[in-house]
């Protein structure tokens, strides 16, 4: 006798709470009706397990699965999670000890604040974990990267070590350890584990899955669900990203339990979001003009859609399966009609998937909606964010590995040769993709050694060229750098920060007049830019233009007031001016 959906939809919600005899007197059924209907839907170990008693001695006690034993669970899989957490070191040992790089300079070794309390509250939700986590590092280990850069590795492993769980308790051990195995060692996660200011990517994802495994946790006990709500809450403030995650816990009621019956389980979430969201809303105008102004990309305005999503998910999938052209900027996004088509075709054949998982598996439809789910936060049409760039699916990347590690684990159950061959495949791929992130740390080691490697991948971005010619002035080939800030000029005739450097590459070759030229044009571009200000107040005090290095040594001050060094040049240039 098949059972219909409301029968269902009773058993999920009964089946931890009253016996199994009295769930089949209510709803009109056999007990074996029901253990047929459980054994087609859960895992064997899931069944196995029920059918020993366990889930009744769980609900009985406090001492049991409902209230999971942290330790218990660490002695007894403590070889599968040594072996994850060397796969994690080995693959990330290269790492320790490289330099601040890109965003780094200015976030941590150039930054002040960086050792003050109230660093952690300056961020745009009054509160920072990440601004906290790295307030705790300066003082353990000063300014020095390696104590920064070993908070991303531990929060990397500890979502390593999460996922296992995770999967343990809802899948089977073989899955969880396919799933953490990769998940540990794929190249695409470099970005928010080996540079700095990346991490809060891994960071936020750690204290997600938390959250997600409590509420795991909940179903058979109560009061998980605070620490649930709790981790959520961390989450949201280790990075914004987070808001849009209470759709997860929505998704997993739809997939596996019941929304109708507790959707007062995902209310907490869904009000926390949705009043920081509010929160950062209003920010969103600052965000515009604060790309606009760094010139992060070419122009401003809205992406279109229809473009903009295909070309994402088309993107990742290709660097999750095949992560050979890793880059800080993905800036290659423009394609021919065909590459579009292709791009295309790919995001109808995975959401084509997702209708097809909803009705054939239930963990393939939930995890692939989860890829999609963490991408929302940067799929937004405004464009104040890339397109594509690996630290924004540190998290969605998860997805796609469990449910390659369910094929795998479909294909190993197959026959013995399936097994041998399964095994030896895995084993190849964990190798492969551990050596590629082995290698792409190396482009972290140094400003020079990202600029050099990003620019052999995305050889179309502003900013990389800019950033490329600060690393051939460093080496002192200063006409190959002028070239380098030229190019991103002409990518973007309206990136005031090339302008700036390239006046700073022609006041160093002594072409003064040019140097006079970019700073004023630079200057044209952005009015905030100090900067140029005092770079001209120098030519002209040189020149014994005193009158000019007056007027624009004051606005540099006037724009950063709080520089000390911009005080003492206008004192000197005044008593110059007053001793002619």
């Amino acid at each position: 006798m098949s059972l219909d959906n409301r029968q269902k939809q009773y058993i999920k919600k009964n089946l931890r709470k009253i016996p199994l005899v009295e769930i089949a007197e209510d709803i009109g059924v056999s007990e074996e009706n029901i253990l047929d209907y459980l054994k087609k839907k859960w895992p064997r170990e899931k069944y196995e397990r029920f059918l020993k008693g366990r889930f009744e001695a769980e609900s009985e006690s406090d001492e049991a699965g409902g209230s999971f034993n942290f330790w218990n669970f660490l002695s007894e899989n403590r070889l599968v999670l040594g072996f994850l957490a060397l796969l994690v070191l080995l693959s990330y040992a290269n790492s320790f000890f490289n330099g601040f790089v890109s965003d780094d300079v200015g976030g941590f070794l150039n930054n002040p604040s960086l050792g003050h309390i109230s660093n952690v509250f300056a961020g745009s939700a009054h509160f920072s974990v990440s601004a906290f986590f790295q307030y705790v590092a300066f003082h353990i280990g000063g300014l020095h990267p390696f104590t920064f850069r070993t908070i991303n590795i531990l929060s990397h492993l500890g979502c390593v070590v999460v996922i296992y769980l995770l999967l343990t308790l809802a899948m089977n051990k073989r899955v969880a350890t396919i799933a953490a195995s990769i998940f540990a060692v794929h190249p695409i996660l470099t970005e928010s584990v080996s540079w700095i200011s990346g991490g809060l990517y891994s960071l936020y994802a750690f204290f997600f899955l938390l959250s997600l495994l409590f509420y795991l946790f909940s179903e058979n006990d109560k009061k998980y669900f605070r620490y649930s709500v709790l981790f959520y809450v961390i989450a949201i403030f280790s990075s914004e990203k987070a808001l849009v995650l209470f759709l997860v816990f929505a998704l997993y009621e739809i997939a596996f339990g019941s929304l109708k019956y507790n959707w007062k389980k995902i209310l907490p979430f869904f009000s926390i979001s949705i009043f920081l969201l509010i929160i950062y809303a209003l920010k969103i105008g600052y965000r515009v003009s604060a790309v606009e102004t760094q010139s992060y990309q070419a122009g401003g305005g809205i992406y279109n859609p229809l473009i903009q999503i295909p070309v994402t998910i088309g993107s990742y999938l290709k660097l999750i399966f095949w992560p050979a052209k890793l880059t800080l900027y993905q800036t290659e996004m423009s394609f021919s009609q065909a590459q579009y088509l292709i791009l295309l075709f790919i995001t109808l054949i995975y959401l084509g998937a997702i209708f097809w998982s909803w009705r054939k598996n239930k963990n393939v439809f939930f995890w692939l909606c989860f890829f999609v789910i963490t991408l929302l936060p940067t799929l937004t049409p405004l464009k104040i964010s890339w397109i594509v760039a690996e630290r924004y699916v540190y998290l969605g990347t998860l997805g796609i590995i469990i449910v390659v590690a369910i094929l795998f684990d479909k294909f190993l159950k197959l026959n013995e040769n399936a097994k041998m061959v399964g095994y030896f495949a895995l084993v190849v791929i964990v190798a492969t993709l551990s050596a590629r992130t082995i290698i792409r740390n190396q482009d972290w080691k140094s400003e020079d050694t990202l600029w050099i490697a990003t620019a052999q991948v995305a050889p179309s971005g502003q900013q990389i060229h800019n950033n490329l010619g600060d690393v051939y002035a460093r080496q002192g080939d200063m006409q190959r750098a002028a070239d380098e800030f030229k190019k991103a000029i002409e990518i973007n005739p309206n990136y005031a920060d090339a302008y700036h450097n390239l006046g700073n590459t022609y006041q160093q070759m002594n072409q003064l007049d040019l140097a006079i030229e970019n700073y004023q044009k630079a200057l044209s571009i952005n009015p905030n830019l100090w900067q140029s200000y005092q770079n001209l107040a120098a030519i002209y005090f040189n020149q014994g233009q005193f009158d000019l290095a007056e007027e624009n040594i004051k606005k540099a001050a006037e724009i950063n007031p709080n520089d000390e060094n911009l005080k003492q040049n206008v004192q000197v240039i005044e008593a110059k001016l007053q001793g002619q």
